[in-house]
C-alpha cells in the first residue's frame, strides 16, 4: 500500500517506499535492481513490482533531467578497432555534448548475453539516466529487460525489447542500393561476402542482396562470410578472384573491401575492370584507397544525434510508447566499380 504523501503525488516514491510496498528492505532493493545474484528470484519479482506499481525508477530518471543530478547517459558498445563502433560513439557523444550531457561508455568484449547484461549492470550502477546499446541483442535475457524498464533504452543496430526504442539505417535498402548499381552496370549477377550472423546488420544486407538477385530472375551465389575484418575480406577476394564468371561483389563492409580489393589484386584480377566491388559504410579511407572505393554510406553522426535526441525524450517522458525511427544510406559511387567488359 502506497503511503499518501505518494499517492497525491506530494514528493516522489523513493527506495523506502519501494521496500514498503514489496516488503523487503531497501537495502535489498538496492541489491535487486543492480541485479545482485544472492537475490531470490521470488524477492527480486516482488521488488519489481513495487517498481512498476510506484513508478521508481522511472521517475526518478525524469527527476534527474530536470534536476540536473546526473546529467549523464551510458553507451554500451563492442570492444573494436573497427571505424563504424568508433564514428557511431563520437556521434552520441557530440549530439550528448550540445543535448549539456556527458557520456559513459561500457564496452563488451563479445555479444554473448551476459556480456551485455554486465556492461548494462556497470553504468546503471552509475545513475546513468539512459542507456544507448550500439549492439545486437539477439537474445534479450530476463535481467536485460529489466534493466530496459528501469532506464530509458535506445537500441541501435536493429534490436529491441518491449521497452526499448529503435534507432536504424535501413540496411536491406543499403544492400539493395550496392546490388542494383552493380546490375545498372551490366553484370549479370553479384557475390555477396556477409558479416557475422550474429550482426542483425549483417543478415539485413544478405536478405537485401539476395532479394535484388531474386527478383530480377538473377543467379544467386553462395553467400561468403566474413568477420568485418580485413583480413577475413582478404580470405574471401582469394576465393573469389579464382572463380573466373565473378565480376561484380557486393562487401558488408568498407574494411573487409579493403581485403577482397588486396587479394584481388595479389592474384591479377584488376578492379573495376575484371571485377566491380562495393563496399559499406563510406569510412574515412574509402576515398583515399586504389581504387577509391564505391561505398553506401551510413551517416553515423545523423544516427548518434537521432539516439540522443530520442532518449532525451523518452527519459523526460518514460511512459511514451517506443518508436523506431530509421536512417536512409547512400550509395557513392567511385573508382571501384565499372559497367561489365563483354
Amino acid at each position: 500500500m502506497k503511503n499518501q504523501s505518494v499517492r497525491d503525488g506530494s514528493r516522489p516514491p523513493g527506495m523506502a517506499d519501494v521496500a514498503r510496498v514489496a516488503g523487503v528492505s531497501a537495502q535489498t532493493v538496492s541489491r535487486a535492481l543492480a541485479g545482485h545474484p544472492n537475490v531470490q528470484e521470488k524477492t527480486r519479482a516482488k521488488v519489481l513490482a513495487a517498481v512498476d506499481q510506484l513508478g521508481y525508477r522511472k521517475n526518478n530518471a525524469a527527476r534527474m533531467l530536470s534536476s540536473g543530478r546526473s546529467r549523464t547517459i551510458g553507451v554500451v558498445t563492442l570492444q573494436t578497432s573497427f571505424y563504424s563502433r568508433t564514428a557511431l560513439t563520437l556521434g552520441i557523444e557530440r549530439a550528448a555534448q550540445e543535448a549539456g550531457y556527458a557520456v559513459s561508455t561500457a564496452t563488451t568484449a563479445s555479444l554473448d548475453t551476459s556480456a551485455i547484461e554486465a556492461s548494462m549492470l556497470r553504468l546503471a550502477d552509475q545513475h546513468v539516466e539512459g542507456l544507448v546499446l550500439a549492439v545486437p541483442l539477439i537474445h534479450v535475457s530476463r535481467q536485460i529487460e529489466q534493466l530496459t524498464r528501469a532506464v530509458p533504452t535506445i537500441t541501435i543496430d536493429g534490436s529491441r525489447t518491449p521497452t526499448t526504442e529503435v534507432v536504424a539505417v535501413d540496411q536491406s535498402l543499403a544492400a539493395r542500393l550496392a546490388t542494383r548499381h552493380l546490375l545498372d552496370l551490366g553484370h549479370e549477377t553479384v557475390w555477396h561476402v556477409a558479416g557475422p550472423g550474429e550482426w542483425l546488420d549483417a543478415a539485413s544486407r544478405a536478405q537485401g542482396w539476395r532479394a535484388v538477385l531474386e527478383a530480377e530472375g538473377r543467379t544467386v551465389p553462395p553467400e561468403l562470410k566474413g568477420d568485418w575484418s580485413p583480413a577475413s575480406g582478404y580470405r574471401n577476394g582469394l576465393i573469389l578472384g579464382r572463380i573466373p564468371d565473378v565480376t561484380a561483389v557486393f562487401v558488408a563492409s568498407d574494411e573487409m573491401a579493403f581485403g577482397v580489393i588486396r587479394a584481388l589484386h595479389e592474384l591479377g584480377r584488376r578492379v573495376p575492370e575484371d571485377i566491380s566491388v562495393v563496399g559499406v559504410d563510406d569510412i574515412a579511407l574509402a576515398e583515399y584507397c586504389s581504387p577509391s572505393l564505391t561505398t553506401v554510406a551510413q551517416p553515423f553522426a545523423e544516427m548518434g544525434a537521432l539516439a540522443v535526441s530520442h532518449l532525451m525524450r523518452y527519459i523526460a517522458d518514460p511512459d511514451a510508447s517506443p518508436e523506431p525511427a530509421s536512417v536512409e544510406p547512400t550509395l557513392v559511387v567511385r573508382a571501384s566499380t565499372a559497367p561489365v567488359r563483354r
